[in-house]
């Protein structure tokens, strides 16, 4: 069923959605109840409109039976984690192709994807300031080098200056010990993304480079410091959780499990050393 002009703005989420629905059925799920409710705002009331809007709400209720069974689809905590992960996945592998200079279709398409997903994550509730400083900025790569090659022209390599509007500054801000030395961290309109080769073992097989790409030589992955005092953590006397910091703990604990599921062992550290502190002093 083809989607009404006035809903025109989910097409993409519902393709995606498409695109995920044998591979990764929670993806298309999400995909599917963002489409549905972005859908219900724009516009409800046309006759054309409803009918597409309710057979989506009925294929939803079908996907919902069919993953009953899913994590990731009963509890909204392991599901929001799903979408994160699997958002910035493409969002990383995407970072790396256009540091290392490789200009592709799969690479702008994993940029527009991860931009997508990150928008999906709105189904949640709010979205962060570095999600939304993320969207835009895969957004802004995607059109920016999609625009170049289609024009013969060779894109910038790596992070570009954006202004608040998200369009691209006129040098680069790309950052290192000279002009040909490594990056460092690099920071643009709050976005924080750290230099290397970021693109995990399990990269969507769409998004991976043609088989004559040179694959990148992965980098020594940067573990956080453990706090030592956590290694023996027992809660202090006096500390009383409420129900939100048990909902807490339990949301940094499955986030460090979708990380693992990435080998990302720097942000699966991290998490379980939020919960720790946070069961151990009430503090985050």
């Amino acid at each position: 069923m083809a989607v009404p002009p006035q809903l025109k703005a989910i097409q993409h989420h519902l393709r995606t959605a498409q695109e995920h629905e044998q591979r990764d059925p929670v993806v298309a799920y999400y995909c599917r109840l963002y489409a549905m409710q972005t859908g219900m705002k724009l516009d409800s009331k046309t006759p054309e409109c409803r009918k597409f809007l309710v057979k989506l709400m009925d294929q939803l209720e079908s996907m919902k039976d069919d993953l009953a069974d899913n994590e990731s689809i009963s509890q909204e905590v392991v599901g929001n984690a799903h979408i994160e992960n699997y958002a910035l996945k493409m969002f990383l592998y995407a970072d790396n192709e256009d540091r290392a200079g490789r200009f592709h279709k799969n690479m702008i398409k994993s940029f527009y994807s991860a931009s997508l997903l990150l928008e999906v994550l709105s189904v949640f509730g709010e979205l962060s300031e570095e999600n939304i400083q993320h969207r835009k900025y895969a957004r802004w790569k995607a059109t920016y080098i999609h625009n170049c090659l289609k024009n013969g022209e060779t894109p910038q390599a790596g992070p570009m200056g954006m202004d608040q509007d998200g369009e691209a500054g006129t040098k680069p801000t790309r950052h290192g010990s000279g002009p040909e030395g490594p990056p460092t961290t690099t920071n643009y309109n709050n976005i924080h993304i750290p230099p290397g080769a970021h693109a995990p073992a399990n990269t969507p097989a769409e998004v991976l480079p043609p088989a004559a790409a040179v694959k990148p030589v992965p980098l020594p992955r940067s573990v956080p410091t453990v706090d030592p005092t956590l290694l023996v953590a027992q809660q202090q006397g006096g500390v009383q959780l409420s129900p939100e910091d048990f909902t807490k703990a339990q949301k940094f604990c499955k986030y460090a499990g979708s990380a693992l599921q990435y080998e990302d062992v720097s942000t699966a550290i991290q998490n379980l050393q939020k919960a720790l502190k946070l069961l151990t002093t009430g503090k985050e």
